[in-house]
């Protein structure tokens, strides 16, 4: 059986080390993923540095503008690029992605240009924050305290349209989903899990806990720009009361008060 680290002709499965003073951070794994994907992963569990990596390289790799990859996307901790097989395949990006994952240390790269810091206003009133501060050992008070005093990142974008992984929060934050669903947390809640915070775009059901909510709407469909956040913003959360959040989302009801800034 081939070693599953060693590059094949094929460019399906490879490990590009990291340059010379790249702080200990392993090899980048480059996989096939069918007939027209390629997954490029800096780590298999959240991390900051694979984050910054990732969203670091997809950014690099839009800017090679190479001839048949028709999108990219990042994650937690890696980067897809779907190519066109007739115009491209596997071996040839393989070829293109090596030189340039082994020519800087993505995991100390700076974040690419464009991003944008949120301060969206939300109340910290939800039904699981109590549960949530004691697993974080906090109390109730400190729990939302800490979060809103959090500048949190954009980490990827999934699940639902539009919705956001936020993080990474402090190690007491790694705290796990609940065992038992619930059944609809409302358009704008927000809960924490496994060091992330979320703000649903939709009533979804969750296994993650409701400490607040907003009124921000994450995802606008027939908007020209239906997705609100980028992976790569940063969020702030403004603690503002339920009088005064109703009043926002009265004047903005699609933002419920949030406003944007540039950042780089």
């Amino acid at each position: 059986m081939p070693d599953p680290s060693s590059p094949d002709p094929a460019g399906r499965n490879a490990a590009v080390p990291p340059p010379a003073g790249a702080g200990g951070a392993g090899p980048a794994q480059i996989a096939t993923m069918g007939l027209g994907g390629i997954l490029v992963r800096f780590s298999d569990r959240l991390d900051d540095g694979a984050n910054r990596a990732a969203l670091a390289f997809r950014a690099a790799v839009e800017a090679a503008g190479w001839d048949g990859v028709e999108e990219t996307a990042a994650s937690l901790g890696s980067v897809f690029l779907r190519f066109d097989p007739a115009r491209t395949d596997a071996g040839a990006l393989g070829e293109r992605l090596a030189p340039l994952l082994s020519g800087r240390d993505w995991y100390r790269a700076a974040l690419p240009a464009g991003r944008r810091l949120w301060t969206i206003p939300a109340v910290f009133d939800g039904p699981d924050l109590a549960a949530a501060a004691g697993l974080a050992g906090l109390t109730p008070e400190a729990a939302a305290a800490e979060l809103a005093g959090a500048r949190l990142r954009v980490l990827a974008l999934g699940f639902a349209p539009g919705l956001p992984y936020m993080g990474p929060l402090p190690a007491h934050w790694d705290i796990p989903r609940q065992t038992a669903l619930t059944p609809v947390a409302p358009a704008g809640a927000v809960v924490v899990a496994l060091r992330q915070v979320i703000i649903f775009p939709t009533p979804t059901p969750t296994g993650w806990r409701q400490v607040g909510r907003s009124r921000f709407r994450a995802f606008r469909p027939g908007a020209a720009t239906p997705f609100a956040l980028a992976a790569g913003d940063e969020v702030r959360l403004r603690v503002v009361d339920a009088d005064e959040l109703g009043a926002l989302a009265a004047a903005d009801p699609e933002g419920g008060g949030a406003v944007a800034e540039p950042i780089g």
